[in-house]
C-alpha cells in the first residue's frame, strides 16, 4: 500500500532502517550463496579411473618420529631411480568447496572433497618427481603413519617400507630434539602414538619391515634388501649419500650425523632397566624385549 511505502521511506531517511515482511527477507537470504565450510571428515575411495593418477608405484616409508627415516631417505635419494625429498606432509593439503554451488558442481562430475584432495596430492608429488628426472618418488613423512589407510586408497599401487627402531631410543631422541618442549616422560608417551600408528599400518598393509639398528650396522645388506623389494638394482651410492639437500628441523633430521653424508653407527641399545614402563609392551611387540 501507498502509506506503507511512504512510512518505510521515512524510516529509511530519518532512522536508517526499513521494515520488511519476514517471508520476503527469508526469500532474499535463500538466494545468497553462503560459504561452505568443509566438514572435519569425509569419505575416501580409490580412483574411479587408473588415469586419475600420474604417479606410478610411489614408495612410502612408514616410521615413527626419530627412527632414522631421514638417514634412509637420504640413502634412497642417492639411488639413480629414486627421488626421496624432505618430509612433504601432503596429507595436510586440503581443499574447500567454498560454496554450495561448487560442491554441487563437483558432485555432478562424480567428485567428493577427498577425491579432489587425492588429485591434488598426486599432482604435487608427480610434479616433484618429474623435476627430479627419476622413476619413483619416496615420501618418508612420519605423520603418514596416521593416514596409512587413505594413502593406500589414494595410490592402490603404493609400496610401503616400515622402519622400526628400539622404542626407548626413539623416545630419548624425541626428547633430545626439543628438550624444552617436553619432558622425557612426555616424549615417550608422544612417540608411542607414532609407534602404535606404525604398528597398525604394518598389520594392515603389505610391505617390507627393516630396523634402524640393522640399517646402521649393515647398511649394504639392508639397502640391497630394500632395492630388491622395490625391484631396482642396488647402487653403491646408497652408502655415501652426501649432504642432504634439505636439512631443516620440521622437515627431517638436522643433526650432525645426517650432515656427515655417510651412514653412522647408531647409539647403544638401552638396557631393560632404562626402558620406560609405558614402552614395555611396544618393545615386546617389536621384539626388543622377550
Amino acid at each position: 500500500m501507498m502509506w506503507q511505502r511512504t512510512f518505510n521511506s521515512a524510516l529509511a531517511k530519518y532512522a536508517g532502517f526499513r521494515i520488511e515482511r519476514v517471508g520476503k527477507a527469508e526469500k532474499a537470504r535463500k538466494v545468497v550463496e553462503r560459504p561452505l565450510k568443509a566438514p572435519p571428515d569425509t569419505s575416501f575411495r580409490p580412483p574411479s579411473d587408473p588415469r586419475d593418477r600420474l604417479l606410478e608405484a610411489p614408495v612410502f616409508v612408514i616410521s615413527p618420529v626419530r627412527s632414522g627415516s631421514t638417514l634412509l631417505r637420504s640413502m634412497l635419494n642417492a639411488h639413480p631411480d629414486l627421488h626421496a625429498p624432505h618430509e612433504l606432509h601432503v596429507r595436510r593439503l586440503s581443499v574447500d568447496f567454498g560454496t554450495t554451488l561448487a560442491e554441487k558442481a563437483m558432485e555432478a562430475l562424480g567428485h567428493n572433497r577427498a577425491d579432489i584432495e587425492h588429485l591434488l596430492w598426486d599432482r604435487v608429488l608427480h610434479r616433484e618427481l618429474v623435476r627430479s628426472g627419476k622413476r619413483y618418488i619416496v615420501d618418508k613423512t612420519p605423520a603418514n603413519a596416521f593416514a596409512y589407510e587413505r594413502i593406500a586408497t589414494c595410490w592402490p599401487d603404493a609400496r610401503f617400507v616400515f622402519l622400526l627402531r628400539h622404542p626407548a631410543s626413539i623416545a630419548t631422541s624425541w626428547y633430545e630434539a626439543s628438550p624444552g618442549k617436553r619432558t622425557p616422560d612426555e616424549a615417550a608417551a608422544d612417540a608411542l602414538r607414532y609407534m602404535k600408528a606404525v604398528e597398525r599400518a604394518r598389520k594392515a598393509l603389505p610391505g617390507l619391515t627393516v630396523r634402524y639398528e640393522e640399517l646402521t650396522d649393515e647398511p649394504e645388506k639392508i639397502s640391497r634388501l630394500i632395492c630388491e623389494f622395490l625391484g631396482i638394482d642396488w647402487a653403491p651410492e646408497l652408502l655415501s649419500y652426501g649432504t642432504p639437500d634439505v636439512v631443516t628441523k620440521g622437515l627431517g633430521d638436522w643433526k650432525d650425523k645426517i650432515r656427515s653424508g655417510t651412514v653412522q653407527k647408531g647409539r647403544d641399545l638401552p638396557s631393560p632397566e632404562e626402558i620406560p614402563e609405558v614402552l614395555h609392551a611396544m618393545c615386546r611387540t617389536w621384539e626388543y624385549l622377550p
